[in-house]
């Protein structure tokens, strides 16, 4: 559906896109991840044909993006992270305007502004000034026009932003079940968002791609041992003492109701827990806590763009 081969962007000196290639799948919904500055809009831009690309090719359902540019927008829905609404017009005017503007035939314009005034939650606003909005709904509004003509690709930057945990929740499921038909592009830096929606991951970082995978494949292949949380009621300098032949603890916090907390280091896959239940029977302390840790997205993600 889209493949990037080779793609670099500069802006006079500056590489802001450095020779990058992956593909994205029909019915693939894709997390675009970055520091700020890493490349993500720009390459996203190349992809929507707002910029053409300095070096490398980019197709859209097998187009050229530096020579079928109007045939790919048609093809496409973009939600770029500011979206230039028209604030002075009319919810349902300006979807109007938006379709009317993608090629939806008139007659078919009222019953796409009502399936996307129910799917983005805009049923009590279309009547509603687009500058009397908060932020929350603007955001859905941009979301609404992105997929007004009903584009087989959804490319989309922070969709969440500014949206309360519930809206959070609906526009994440939402995405998830555009996925099932159509191919998305989500860049965002809530990476929760992107651990429960997305079925790959890509991380860009100063203009190069540092990991491409699953959020699970990407967990595994970051995890660098294993992390135990070890928790009991005793003096955090007696637990260290004990803990010092292990050669591999450090303190986290000492509570002031005498719970010493700590994590504990494996250099491979050993299971710590059950020797640290035995050693707090053996001291009689009381253990308030013992549980693994698992590296997550955004333990991945600091890992790569530390530097």
């Amino acid at each position: 559906m889209i493949e990037v081969r080779g793609l670099t962007k500069t802006y006079g000196a500056e590489r802001a896109v450095d020779t990058i290639s992956f593909e994205v799948q029909q019915g693939e919904v894709l997390g675009f991840l970055g520091p700020n500055g890493a490349g993500k809009t720009t390459t996203m831009k190349v992809i929507t044909c707002y910029l053409p690309p300095t070096e490398g090719t980019v197709l859209v359902d097998g187009m050229d993006v530096r020579q079928e540019t109007l045939a790919i927008r048609q093809r496409i829905g973009y939600m770029p992270e500011n979206t230039p609404l028209y604030p002075d017009m009319v919810t349902y005017d300006y979807l109007a305007f938006v379709a009317s503007m993608r090629g939806v035939a008139a007659s078919e314009q009222a019953r796409r502004i009502g399936e996307m005034a129910g799917a983005c939650g805009l049923g009590d606003v279309l009547g509603k000034r687009i500058d009397a909005l908060s932020k929350g709904y603007r955001q859905r509004v941009g979301l609404a026009q992105a997929m007004i003509h009903d584009p087989p690709i959804l490319i989309l930057d922070e969709p969440t932003s500014g949206l309360d945990p519930n809206q959070i929740v609906e526009i994440r499921e939402l995405i998830k079940d555009i996925g099932r038909e159509k191919t998305v592009i989500l860049s965002t830096h809530i990476l929760p968002e992107v651990q429960a929606s997305c079925d790959r991951v890509l991380i860009i970082h100063k203009g190069r791609i540092v990991a491409d995978g699953t959020p699970e494949d990407l967990q595994a292949s970051f995890t660098g041992g294993q992390r135990v949380r070890f928790g009991v009621q005793a003096p955090a300098a007696a637990v260290a003492e004990a803990l010092a032949l292990w050669g591999r603890a450090r303190i986290v916090e000492q509570h002031a109701n005498g719970e010493a907390l700590f994590t504990l280091a494996a250099e491979h896959d050993d299971d710590l827990r059950p020797a640290l239940f035995h050693l707090a029977v053996e001291q009689g302390w009381t253990l308030t806590e013992l549980h693994q840790d698992q590296v997550n997205l955004e333990d991945v993600f600091r890992q790569l763009t530390a530097t």
